[in-house]
C-alpha cells in the first residue's frame, strides 16, 4: 500500500527527521548546552515511545535521532532501537512509509565495546559522537569539568575509546556509519580546530564542526563567541585544501572534500548562513513535548494523546498532523535577517538544549 502523502509546514516543507529525547540529564556538563541534573515528573514510558515514533513514521518521518542529555544513561536504549524493528520501512521500492535510519548522538563517555555491539545488533544504523577538544584542560572546559586537565584527560580517553567499540562493532565510518561533533566557540576552543580536524583525518571520521549556538537562556551565548563556519574552512583548507560538495536537501551540514583523500569535513553554520528554508526536523523532549524548532520557546504536550486519546478528540497522529501544518518557524534566518539589517529585536526565551536534545 502506498504511503499517504506526508503534511506540509506553512512554508512548504515536508517531515524528515524526528529527534526523541529519551533523558534531559547529562553526566557531562558543557556551558553550551547546560544539563540538568534530574529529568522532568512524567517521562515517557517505551510504549509511549513506540506510539510517536509509529504515529510520526505514518505522517511521513523516515529518520529518526536517538537523543538526551545524554542518552547512553537511557538504560532501555537497547530495548527501544530492537522494538522500533517493526517500523523499518520497506527496502522493496514499494513507497511505503516507515523508519528508514535510526540514529544516535552521545558523548561517548558510556559506550563500551559491549554496548556499541548491542546497539548495533538491535538495529542502530549510525552514532555521531560529541567531542570539542583534543587535550585534557580543552576537553574539561567543554565539557564543564571540576577536576580541570586530569579529569578532561580521563574523558578524552573514554571518548577515543567509544571510537574505537564503535568502530569495532560495524559503525563504519568511510559509510558515514560513524561522525564527530564538535561545537567551537571562539575564544574557548578555537584552538582546538585544527588539532580536531587532525585527530577526525587520522582516524577516517567525518568531522561536524557547530557554531556556537544561541539555544537555551544559561548558556551565556554572545555573538562574538560565534566563530562562523566559513573561517573554520578556511583555517583548515589552509592547512588541508578542501573541495566544496555543498549541502544536501534538508540537510543541515555543508561538507567538504579533503584534496589528499584524507576524508570529509563537514560545518554547520546556523547562526551564519541558516537553513531554514528546507528543515524538516521535529523535537520531542523526554516527557513527550513536540518542538517545531530548536529555537521554539513553547512546544505541543502530546501526553493528552497518549494517555488518554479518547478525551483529546483526535488521535496522536492527527494532533501531530495539525502540529506540523501550523509551523511557520524559521528562527535562525530572522535573526540573521535582522541583524544584517542593524535592527536587532529578537529577544526570545528559547527552551534549553538539553532539554530538546540539540
Amino acid at each position: 500500500m502506498a504511503a499517504p502523502t506526508p503534511p506540509l509546514d506553512q512554508l512548504g516543507r515536508p517531515p524528515g527527521v524526528l529527534r526523541l529525547s529519551l533523558t534531559a540529564r547529562c553526566n557531562l556538563a558543557c556551558p553550551y548546552c547546560c544539563p540538568d541534573s534530574h529529568d522532568p515528573p512524567e517521562l515517557l514510558t517505551q510504549a509511549e515511545r513506540l506510539r510517536l515514533v509509529g504515529a510520526a513514521a505514518e505522517l511521513g518521518f523516515s529518520r529518526l535521532r536517538l537523543t538526551g542529555g545524554e542518552p547512553l544513561l537511557h538504560m532501555g536504549l537497547e530495548e527501544l532501537v530492537a522494538a522500533l524493528r517493526p517500523l523499518r520501512g520497506a527496502r522493496d521500492g514499494s513507497g511505503s512509509s516507515g523508519l528508514s535510519e535510526i540514529a544516535l548522538t552521545t558523548n561517548g563517555v558510556l559506550l563500551s565495546a559491549e554496548r556499541a555491539r548491542e546497539l548495533r545488533a538491535a538495529g542502530l544504523d549510525r552514532i555521531t559522537v560529541s567531542l570539542d577538544g583534543t587535550d585534557g584542560a580543552s576537553v574539561a572546559r567543554m565539557a564543564g569539568l571540576a577536576g580541570g586537565a586530569m579529569a578532561g584527560e580521563a574523558v578524552l580517553e573514554k571518548v577515543l575509546r567509544a571510537l574505537d567499540h564503535a568502530s569495532g562493532a560495524g559503525f563504519d565510518p568511510a559509510r558515514g556509519a560513524l561522525k564527530l561533533n564538535a561545537v567551537i566557540a571562539r575564544g574557548r576552543n578555537e584552538d582546538q580546530l585544527l588539532l580536531l580536524a587532525e585527530l577526525a583525518r587520522q582516524r577516517g571520521i567525518e568531522l561536524r564542526l557547530i557554531e556556537f549556538m544561541d539555544v537555551g537562556n544559561r548558556n551565556g551565548w554572545q555573538p562574538d563567541l560565534v566563530l562562523p563556519a566559513a573561517e573554520m574552512v578556511r583555517r583548515i583548507g589552509a592547512y588541508w585544501p578542501l573541495e566544496p560538495l555543498g549541502r544536501q536537501a534538508h540537510g543541515t551540514a555543508s561538507r567538504w572534500r579533503y584534496r589528499d583523500g584524507g576524508g570529509h569535513l563537514a560545518v554547520v553554520a546556523s547562526i551564519s548562513a541558516p537553513f531554514c528554508g528546507d528543515c524538516d526536523r521535529l523535537r520531542i523532549t523526554a516527557d513527550g513535548v513536540a518542538y517545531t524548532c530548536l529555537f521554539a520557546s513553547s512546544g505541543l504536550d502530546l501526553k493528552p494523546w497518549l494517555r488518554s486519546p479518547s478525551a483529546a478528540g483526535e488521535s496522536l497522529s492527527g494532533a501531530m498532523r495539525s502540529l506540523w501544518g501550523r509551523r511557520h518557524d524559521r528562527y535562525s534566518e530572522e535573526r540573521a535577517e535582522e541583524h544584517s539589517s542593524g535592527t536587532v529585536t529578537i529577544q526570545r526565551s528559547h527552551a534549553e538544549m538539553a532539554y530538546l536534545g540539540g
